[in-house]
């Protein structure tokens, strides 16, 4: 077998899947179709449709691109099956049902942001950063009728450095998953499209504790002060840049607003009062957390106003007595 014996149906809808996407037609290989979610109503009024990123791409080297609001619908696997794909690639798509993912000769395999068996789920990369992990990865699996949990072909690791938030792994996994998934490639076709792949059970240190990455909602965001200094920092930085960690500012007379913060310090210093009091650390911001600890907050937006350093805005404080977090 050779590349050229390959046809591939790419899934797909983030920045995220771009690149591996780009990787594959700068590879040479032949992508036949492109699949990814219907364009997005944005606006006051929902009246524009945004294009996914990786439709935008794709309609730039004019691939097939096909939208379906439901994966199952009959119209939609019968247009899938006249493009004899014998291979489907999925990078951050959608759970794919049985009679998709199992359509081609060769299967359907996935590059999922992590090292599975860890982090399965919507926000791998959220999650890991969140947990205080200093590693993750990249994993290529075949899909199977559990979600995340199909035999392993690849995995190759990620350092997460002090300093990285979710947006800084987010763009190291988004290289490095679109260099594994052409060497899932090679391997696939030096196998004849069946190349060795381990069930996960097998990969599961003794004793290791599996940590689960499910979506990420408003109230998922929401700060708890009553954390360690350590677990609020990890916490905001998991969130950052998008969605944002969040919080509801109370000021001495009672008025309340909502106040996301996108990063804090790397220094823990000593805290002042109860969890959630704020109060002055130099020119920045500090937070009360656990433990007499605090965080010193580095960048924040209120609402309705700018995203702003914290310095600034004490600058339009006129005094934090009484203020707090909750």
């Amino acid at each position: 077998m050779t590349k050229d014996d390959l046809r591939i149906v790419f899934m797909g809808t983030p920045k995220f899947a771009v690149a591996t996407l780009r990787a594959l037609v700068e590879g040479g290989y032949n992508v036949v179709a492109v699949v990814t979610q219907p364009d997005k109503p944005v606006g006051r009024h929902g009246s524009v449709l945004q294009p996914s990123a990786v439709k935008q791409y794709a309609c730039s080297l004019g691939l097939p691109v096909l939208q379906p609001v439901k994966m199952k619908d009959p119209g939609f696997v019968e247009q899938l099956r006249s493009f004899r794909a014998n291979l489907q690639v999925v990078v951050a798509f959608r759970m794919l049902p049985e009679v998709v993912w199992d359509m081609p000769e060769y299967g359907t395999f996935n590059v999922h942001a992590a090292l599975l068996p860890q982090y399965r789920g919507a926000a791998p990369i959220n999650w890991a950063v969140i947990n205080g992990e200093t590693r993750t990865g990249v994993t290529t699996f075949f899909l199977d009728h559990d979600i995340d949990t199909g035999r392993v072909i690849m995995r190759e690791p990620f350092d997460i450095k002090p300093e990285y938030d979710a947006g800084d792994v987010y763009d190291g996994l988004m290289q490095l998953g679109a260099g594994v998934c052409l060497r899932t490639l090679e391997a696939i076709v030096a196998a004849g499209g069946h190349p060795e792949a381990l069930p996960q059970d097998g990969l599961q240190q003794p004793g290791e504790v599996l940590h689960a990455a499910p979506k990420i909602f408003k109230e998922t965001c929401l700060i708890d002060w009553r954390k360690t200094a350590a677990g609020v920092r990890n916490f905001v930085r998991g969130l950052s840049p998008h969605p944002g960690a969040w919080t509801t500012l109370v000021t001495a007379d009672g008025k309340r607003s909502v106040m996301k913060v996108y990063s804090t310090d790397a220094e823990i210093v000593k805290g002042q009062g109860e969890p959630g009091q704020l109060f002055r650390c130099g020119r920045k911001l500090a937070v009360t957390t656990a433990g007499g600890e605090a965080v010193v907050v580095d960048q924040m937006q209120v609402a309705g106003k700018k995203r702003m350093a914290s310095a600034d805005f004490l600058n339009g404080m006129k005094d934090i007595d009484g203020c707090r977090v909750e």
